[in-house]
């Protein structure tokens, strides 16, 4: 039994030889050279890895599904493994021709696309913002008209909120015009036109395991997320058990997790707008794990890390037993994107305020930063747990002042 595995991001945070050291198995690996060079890490060697190479142009190459079905053939590869985001349909399209195991195109697609997905959540009777294709210019203006200002428009089959613009008047409007082409090389339009919704953003995530969702637990941002640059901390935390709203969106998880199906094993990010007139829209939704910190999140509220068991299960391994239960403690994350400029100081990890479970910076002390490219990118991260929301947050806030009051960066 060999494994393909594609990789973006970091190793250390994915380690699939631990992942998988039951299998026994062999692992053969294709990876991000971008990604690699971005977290300092090297390809892996030695058992159980097979193989290992990077390849550059990763996230929109023709050419990485090619080098992976080679990869594939040459390996006598027997399972395909993908947990982010990027990887998603290329894996599905790969499992489909060569008849292996896992996800598929049709639910690969509807996780994927945001047209796609809004139309299966219409058809499913799931409230969405007003929505539109953009093959032109003129359809632009067309849905303004309809609509109003402002609107959104988001890429197509985007991540990392990167090319996710809010247009608030004409000349804003005219700007992202000048500089975004509706259609792709194929003629296909790639960005899509939303209303702007009015409200709060919450996000819902978990497992499903053997056709059966695990875990599932909603959690509200308190920032903008597509706003990245901001120089606020970004704080996310998950809702009380007890809190009415959590129950209303657990429920509407799973409306959607029904509608849109997907594999036996994944795990699952839904975005949701609560509006300012107690309504819940659909945003988005992937079946992945979601980004930043929310994994470490989920490992707080329930225990492992929730890319991890879906891949063991697809794998045919032991993972997760019992019946799906609430978190028993909650934890939220507390987030600072890049900002340019030189890092002179950073605050003493010795004196970590009380209730930080990780603390993760992204720089040194004396190196240069950019600024923010997209919404994961940050300059430091922090998971903070507390036995309830009020306590949680009572402890990001002190850490946020911890964290402000030791850096300096300018």
């Amino acid at each position: 039994m060999t494994v393909l595995v594609l990789h973006r991001g970091s190793l250390r945070a994915n380690p699939y030889e631990r992942w998988l050291a039951d299998h026994g198995g062999k692992i053969v690996l294709l990876g991000s050279a971008e990604q690699l060079a971005l977290f300092g890490e090297e390809l892996p060697t030695g058992a159980p890895y097979l193989h290992a190479e990077a390849v550059a142009d990763y996230d929109t190459g023709a050419h990485v599904e090619r080098r992976a079905a080679e990869l594939i053939e040459e390996f006598g590869v027997t399972d395909v493994v993908a947990c982010q985001e990027f990887d998603i349909e290329r894996a599905a399209r790969l499992r489909e021709r060569y008849g292996l195991p896992g996800q598929r195109p049709d639910s690969a697609l509807v996780y994927r696309d945001k047209w796609a997905m809004k139309r299966a959540a219409v058809r499913a009777g799931i409230q969405v913002a007003h929505h539109a294709l953009l093959r032109s210019a003129a359809d632009l203006d067309s849905f303004v008209d309809r609509h109003g200002l402002p609107v959104v428009v988001k890429p197509r089959r985007g991540a990392l909120s990167v090319g996710v613009s809010v247009l608030r008047t004409r000349e804003e409007l005219d700007d992202w015009l000048r500089t975004a082409g509706p259609t792709g090389p194929d003629g296909e339009p790639v960005w899509l036109a939303e209303t702007f919704v009015e409200g709060s953003m919450c996000h819902i995530d978990g497992t499903v395991l053997d056709g059966r969702i695990a875990t599932l637990w909603p959690s509200r941002y308190l920032y903008a997320l597509a706003d990245f640059r901001d120089r606020e901390g970004r704080v996310d935390i998950a809702l009380d058990t007890a809190d009415p709203l959590a129950r209303r969106l657990v429920a509407f998880g799973e409306r959607i997790l029904e509608a849109f199906g997907g594999p036996d094993h994944f795990a699952f990010h839904i975005e949701v707008f609560h509006t300012t007139d107690d309504r819940l829209v659909l945003c988005e939704a992937a079946s992945r794990a979601g980004g930043a910190g929310v994994r470490d999140v989920q490992r707080v509220l329930f225990g492992f890390d929730p890319m991890e068991y879906p891949v063991r299960r697809q794998l045919g391994l032991p993972a997760g037993t019992g019946e799906r239960r609430d978190p028993e403690r909650l934890a939220g994350q507390l987030l600072f994107t890049k900002r340019p400029g030189v890092l002179r100081s950073l605050p003493d990890p010795a004196t970590l305020p009380e209730g930080v479970v990780k603390y993760t910076t992204y720089a040194e002390v004396g190196e240069t930063v950019p600024d923010a490219s997209h919404s994961g990118d940050f300059l430091a991260a922090f998971v903070i747990a507390g036995a309830d929301r009020a306590e949680t947050e009572a402890w990001i806030r002190a850490t946020e002042s911890w964290f402000r009051a030791g850096l300096d960066i300018g």
